[in-house]
């Protein structure tokens, strides 16, 4: 059965054992699994793969109870078509007092797993989508609200901004500033800045732009300025593409507005230091090539998972490759 992923937390779920969610949003999907989980109940995580190394002791470990253990939830993490066979098993059985629920990533509509839980009644399916601006200033605003502190709207904006879409990076930000408020009445950007990642994460944000601007000194400054390591590279790519995704959308709208227009509209908003670059990467990318450099990012990911002692090198190569590409 279908749940948004919002009904949640309005929904009776206590009366379901099964579970999937499913897709890209990693700290909605969290936050709901704690919205799930009873006090009495023992939370167990699992990687699929895991459990497909002893699938025999995984099985026993549900049906076994012990004296101290009254009730069981069970979290399966990078949950694939492959588990459906076992869910399918553990369905029938019945287990009594045992909750199980399956993380994915995205699913498509061909999925036999996500086919199985969308269709039985008994199962609840939920798809945790990206968060969009709407959805980021909500989750700020309400804190700021129950927490009753006050910032500015420029400060809100480089938070979200900066959190590259990511609600886990934005609530630890947002716990860092009410950390800081109990002491200090009130808050600036510099205070921000200083008391968060911001500045690391700035430093990314300015690699990636300049990159997309095709500013070869500045990159290749920045490049020689910060010593890059291996486990910094996999945050680098992500930025890099959401930095091309905003830069699609952009584009995409220039077609019927002008640029300033379509920089000035976009959410989250831009940070205003942020414009002029924008506005050249615009002009340096058609929507073909951004389509492509969408395609190269992710095939970049993939390369640094598979070698990730070589990641650096793969992730430099890519930088100079699109700094020195051609649009046309």
């Amino acid at each position: 059965m279908i749940i948004k992923s919002y009904e949640i937390s309005k929904k009776k779920v206590d009366n379901f054992k099964f579970f999937l969610f499913y897709g890209e949003n990693q700290g909605y999907k969290e936050e709901s699994i704690k919205l799930i989980v009873k006090k009495d109940e023992v939370v167990s995580y699992y990687y699929e793969n895991e459990i497909f190394n002893n699938v025999d002791q995984f099985t026993e470990t549900l049906v076994t109870k012990s004296f101290f253990e009254n009730k069981k939830l069970i979290v399966v993490k990078k949950a694939t078509d492959k588990i459906l066979t076992l869910i399918e098993s553990l369905f029938k059985k019945e287990l009594e007092d045992v909750k199980i629920i399956l993380v994915a990533d995205e699913l498509t509509k061909k999925s036999k797993l996500r086919n199985y839980f969308e269709k039985d009644k008994n199962l609840l399916c939920s798809a945790f989508y990206p968060d969009n601006y709407q959805s980021l200033i909500f989750i700020v605003n309400d804190f700021l609200r129950n927490n009753k502190i006050e910032i500015s709207r420029e400060i809100i904006n480089l938070i979200i901004e900066r959190s590259q879409g990511s609600r886990l990076h934005l609530k630890n930000e947002l716990e860092k500033i009410r950390n800081y408020s109990l002491n200090k009445k009130t808050i600036n950007l510099n205070d921000v800045k200083t008391l968060s990642n911001l500045n690391d994460n700035y430093q990314v944000s300015e690699l990636v732009d300049n990159c997309l601007a095709k500013n070869k000194i500045k990159l290749t400054k920045i490049l020689n300025e910060n010593n890059l390591s291996n486990d910094e590279v996999i945050k680098i790519i992500r930025v890099f593409l959401s930095k091309a995704k905003r830069l699609y959308e952009i584009k995409k709208n220039t077609n019927d507005v002008n640029i300033d227009s379509a920089i000035n509209s976009f959410k989250p908003p831009i940070f205003w230091k942020d414009k002029d670059l924008v506005k050249k990467q615009i002009n340096n990318w058609t929507l073909k090539s951004i389509k492509l450099l969408l395609i190269e990012t992710n095939r970049t990911e993939y390369l640094v998972k598979k070698n990730f002692s070589n990641s650096l090198k793969i992730l430099l190569d890519f930088i100079y490759k699109q700094t020195n590409s051609i649009s046309n």
